[in-house]
């Protein structure tokens, strides 16, 4: 979806040499233009404009006197230091531009119509005036002569096995008679020069050859091998044309055909077989083709046509076309009308060897021109939601938009179309914010179409709907209308004619002014014009667009950008000097653009992208160069970036790692932005994302998260960069705007934590606004199951700047628990019948699940008689539950509610066989209550409520009570139910303080003994641990004799002493053993 725009056009008029031109060629080392004519050669510099060198031929003899002398082949020989010069009359020299010596290598008498070298120049074609081919080596030393026309299809003849015959293939609509017609050779084409046209494929190992069949009168094309031995011979086709250009990357060889409603551009495979084609914009008769060029990268095919004379006095033009080609359609992107009378008729044009996108042209006059183009993007800048993210292709007469915004259009289809009444040549959206959706077209004739969006009063007839439309669709898509026309008037009518491309570089800076830049004839300088729409007397007639002003700068610009927020521009002269123009100051002031530290910016290299962009809150440059090097200001960033495209506060990049890199620039410096592009640089996962090998940027939708991407095939992708998506949620969340960050969230599998962790207090004090916003119930509930307790502002998703917002409302409490008991809240007080499932997802999702809660909620909507608006039936709310409860888990739940009708209605949900738990269930019922308690209490292994049912139940379940108690270790529980003045209370502490025995706690066994009144027990415990002030005690309670309390001293002063506690024992003696 890219178009070729023109950024620096030179122009060299006037070229004082005797003669008219016939041929040119270019020394590339030296970057001069070597051109022929009847009287010699000469060599001019078009940069310094001067000729630099001449060389007579008619002195010396090889070119006549009388003018019709004719040079049919130039070519400079590097490994010679000399030029190739080939004559009509059969001569071929070489001649030295530094000595001016000429030699004559060569001569064959029956005349030179075509000299073709190799692309490695190590073999030269000649094709004779007695038809035959004659090749030699660089030193001109004859390799061998073939007649021109051959008999043989060659040695790729294809095979036939005897099966597949023609007469027994479908024919369509002709009918089965036509496998038995005749095939009819055509005589070739009335304009026909009949001259022998010769190409080579880029890598010089073949070679096609179309001649003129003196038998049949029609053109073939013959394949040849860099041998000299014929490879193949094209199939018969009707009208082709003498054009003749091989894809230099060698895939096909491009040739024209007239048709008998068209005139087709062909394309042959090396077998000799068609194999595609594109049609021409022309009627039949109307033009001829007078040559086919392919760049040196094979991305462009030049196409030279000149008009037929139809009417006596009708002006002819000459055209010269670019076609490009993407997912299977050719593209005329650039149109450039010659005149054919005077001086502007062309001679010859030719691509440069080096430069893929230069185009040197040479017309009659003396009149050189060469062109540079670059490819780029052209879609509208706005950041706001109003801005439609149209994009805009160039294809011909037509303007192909695509409104990215609200569909995605694969190209060559297109949202809608605008027909134009000429070619293309060059689209620019407005840079106004608010009307960042009008554009302006350039066509060839230099008229401008401006189309605005908004209400227009009649349907417009040159604006067509594209892939959106057909019968039964509704069109939501507000389409542009043909606001007025305007022809620019150039101060000197002779500039239109003899440069076609005079403008360049247009922006549209502002409602009525336009921008242009033209370059001086003869000086290395550029003019910068304002174009303004002149007052008009009816609203219908054609405008007209002045110079108003013009301001001359030193140097050729080759780039202008316009900021649409600060309405700065910036210029790139061809050195890589930014300069920044005032356009608004009555001055017209241009001055050099300077970066932070106060020095004027350069760009090292010149940039064939540019753009403006506010970095770390200085507004810079941006460039990027053909070769991948990626500028801001005069720092290089990288030097592997593809594409780039700056989205609001963002700057975007592909590049050669097959990465694209998101960057936000608000907080960026250039040392961060160079060490996220380095190679050696591990970038996150939200500014680094994966594409496709070859992804370029198309353009980022405003206030979105969608990047479109185009692969080389030309297909599209939408991607939503992390980067991106993050920014816009962020941005949403800040304005509470829950809706549009949610659905975001959900469809491109966003964490739903970041709504609550993004900004926690706000989101608390704002979740009633969320679940109105929201207000889906399921929704809701993949929002509570999606919660945990993890911070995803700190894991997942870490902002791109430390945040200063509130982590948590509650730090003690947390953060799942929180939330489920305030949108539970919330709920409750909005609608609790319509919310009915969310609130029991609330109650599950918590830390501990409140699953008897939620089972108390089922049985009272069970219970519930009179049907409520919105309410959820209790068959449906359990069948929910299930999905997020173990049906075991919740049968086991709904068993300890003990509403037996509750756990039937779970049960028949489950797994379970009515065999196992309808018997189970059927005896439980036939139980006292409390026992019946119990026992589901004990099976659900919840022991201390099944001792605490028990213990109602009487004293003849005591022995069970307190075996249980024992085998559970339930003491402390079981001493809280019944009175210390009870039995059992006694039997339970009897039981404890044995048990602390085995244990091995002495002391807190005799306690207990001692607090259940069995003294001897706790006497025994205490003499086992020593503890003799407690069983002393104890021993008072026993009231002992004298002689029963002086033995149990010696016994006690005995353990003491074992223990050591000599001084203990002497006092236990001393009290009580005397």
């Amino acid at each position: 979806m890219r178009n070729l725009k023109l950024f620096r056009s030179l122009e060299f008029r006037d070229i004082q040499a005797p003669g008219k031109p016939q041929c040119f060629s270019l020394r590339t080392e030296q970057d001069t233009v070597l051109i022929g004519s009847e009287r010699g050669l000469i060599e001019v510099d078009p940069v310094t404009r001067e000729v630099k060198n001449e060389i007579p031929l008619v002195a010396e003899g090889f070119l006549p006197e009388d003018g019709s002398g004719c040079i049919v082949g130039i070519q400079e020989l590097l490994d010679h230091e000399s030029v190739c010069v080939a004559t009509a009359s059969g001569d071929v020299l070489l001649c030295n531009l530094n000595t001016h010596q000429l030699e004559c290598v060569g001569s064959v008498a029956s005349g030179i119509s075509v000299m073709s070298w190799s692309p490695d120049q190590e073999l030269v074609l000649l094709a004779t005036g007695q038809q035959t081919l004659i090749m030699m080596t660089k030193e001109f030393e004859p390799i061998m002569e073939q007649q021109i026309h051959q008999d043989d299809f060659g040695e790729s003849k294809f095979i036939t096995v005897g099966w597949g015959r023609k007469e027994t293939q479908f024919h369509g609509s002709e009918g089965r008679q036509a496998a038995f017609q005749m095939q009819m050779h055509e005589s070739a084409l009335p304009w026909d020069d009949h001259r022998p046209q010769v190409t080579w494929r880029g890598d010089g190992q073949f070679f096609a050859v179309s001649v003129v069949c003196p038998e049949t009168g029609s053109r073939k094309v013959r394949v040849w091998s860099r041998e000299f031995a014929l490879q193949s011979t094209s199939e018969p086709v009707a009208g082709l044309g003498p054009a003749l250009a091989w894809k230099p990357s060698g895939s096909l060889i491009a040739s024209t055909q007239d048709k008998p409603n068209q005139q087709d551009v062909v394309f042959f495979e090396k077998n000799g077989l068609l194999h595609g084609h594109f049609t021409l914009p022309f009627f039949k008769d109307e033009v001829k083709v007078n040559d086919l060029l392919w760049n040196a990268d094979s991305t462009v095919l030049a196409v030279w046509l000149e008009d037929l004379q139809r009417e006596e006095n009708s002006t002819l033009k000459t055209y010269v076309q670019l076609w490009t080609v993407g997912n299977y359609h050719w593209y005329l992107k650039q149109s450039l009308p010659f005149s054919t009378c005077g001086k502007s008729k062309i001679v010859s044009l030719m691509w440069d060897p080096v430069t893929p996108y230069r185009l040197h042209v040479l017309c009659q006059g003396w009149h050189y021109l060469c062109y540079d183009w670059h490819w780029t993007t052209d879609r509208s800048s706005g950041e706001n939601l109003s801005d439609m993210a149209n994009v805009a292709v160039v294809d011909g007469n037509r303007v192909l938009v695509t409104v990215f915004r609200q569909s995605v259009v694969p190209p060559p289809m297109c949202t809608y179309r605008l027909l134009l009444p000429h070619p293309v040549n060059q689209i620019m959206f407005s840079a106004h914010p608010k009307k960042s959706n009008d554009l302006a077209v350039l066509d060839a004739s230099n008229q401008i179409s401006v189309y605005k969006c908004g209400d227009s009063p009649s349907i417009d007839s040159t604006v067509k709907l594209g892939a959106v439309g057909g019968n039964g669709f509704k069109i939501s898509l507000r389409t542009p209308h043909l606001d007025k026309s305007y022809k620019i008037q150039f101060e000197n009518s002779e500039d239109e004619e003899v440069n076609p491309l005079k403008l360049g570089l247009l922006t549209w800076v502002q409602e009525d002014v336009f921008l242009a830049v033209s370059h001086s004839q003869s000086s290395p300088q550029s003019v910068i014009h304002h174009l303004t729409v002149a007052p008009s007397v009816m609203d219908d007639e054609q405008g007209q667009l002045n110079i108003s002003s013009s301001v001359t700068v030193d140097g050729v610009i080759i780039s202008l950008c316009c900021n649409s927020k600060t309405k700065s521009v910036a210029l790139q002269v061809a050195d890589g000097q930014i300069l920044k123009y005032l356009w608004e100051s009555p001055s017209l002031a241009v001055e050099p653009w300077k970066n932070p530290g106060g020095f004027p910016v350069r760009f090292p290299y010149p940039c064939t992208q540019t753009e403006l962009a506010m970095v770390g809150g200085e507004e810079c440059v941006l460039g990027l160069t053909d070769r991948c090097r990626f500028f801001i200001n005069d720092a290089e960033v990288a030097s592997n970036i593809t594409s780039f495209a700056v989205h609001d506060e963002f700057l975007l990049l592909t590049t050669y790692s097959h990465t694209c890199q998101c960057f936000c620039l608000r907080h960026a410096s250039l040392k961060t932005l160079q060490a996220g592009l380095s190679s050696s640089h591990v970038s996150n996962g939200e500014s680094l994302r994966k594409v496709e090998r070859g992804s370029r940027i198309v353009t980022v939708v405003p206030q979105d998260t969608k990047l479109i991407l185009q692969m080389p095939r030309g297909n599209l992708e939408v991607v939503h960069h992390r980067a991106l998506v993050l920014a816009q949620i962020r941005k949403w969340l800040d304005k509470l705007m829950f809706k549009e960050a949610f659905e975001c969230m959900r469809k491109l599998r966003i964490n739903l934590n970041l709504i609550h962790d993004h900004n926690p207090k706000v989101f608390l004090e704002n979740v009633e606004t969320f679940i109105r916003q929201i207000d889906s119930v399921n929704h809701i509930n993949l929002f509570f199951t999606e919660l945990k307790e993890e911070d995803v502002t700190k894991t997942m998703y870490p902002p791109p700047v430390t945040s200063t917002v509130q982590l948590s409302s509650d730090p003690d409490g947390k953060k799942v628990d929180l939330i489920c008991d305030a949108m539970r809240a919330a709920m409750e007080n909005i609608n609790p019948h319509k919310y009915c499932l969310s609130i029991l997802t609330s109650h599950v999702k918590k830390t501990t699940p409140e699953l008897e809660i939620v089972l108390q909620k089922v049985h009272e909507l069970q219970g519930s008689a009179a049907p409520v608006p919105d309410a959820v039936s209790a068959e449906e709310a359990l069948k929910y539950l299930l999905l997020l409860v173990d049906v075991n888990e919740l049968y086991d739940h709904s068993l300890g509610t003990y509403n037996f009708d509750l756990v039937l209605m779970v049960a028949e949900k489950s797994q379970k066989d009515p065999k196992e738990y309808l018997p189970f269930l059927n005896t439980l019922k036939k139980m006292e209550t409390n026992y019946q308690r119990f026992t589901i209490d004990k099976y659900l292994k919840r022991y201390e409520k099944a001792i605490g049912h028990l213990s109602k139940c009487g004293p003849e379940y005591f022995p069970e009570c307190l075996i249980l108690i024992k085998d559970k270790n339930l003491y402390n529980e079981a001493l809280k139910l019944y009175p210390p003045n009870s039995q059992q209370y006694k039997d339970i502490s009897i039981a404890y303080g044995e048990h602390l025995l085995q244990e091995h706690l002495c002391e807190p066994a005799g306690l207990v003994f001692a607090r259940a009144g069995a003294h001897e027990k706790a006497l025994s415990a205490f003499l086992a641990c020593g503890s003799w002030q407690q069983a002393l005690c104890v021993a008072a309670q026993l009231h002992l004799t004298k002689d029963q309390l002086a033995g149990l001293g010696r016994t006690l002063a005995g353990k003491l002493a074992e223990q050591r506690k000599h001084g203990d024992a002497a006092t236990v003696l001393e009290q009580y053993a005397q």
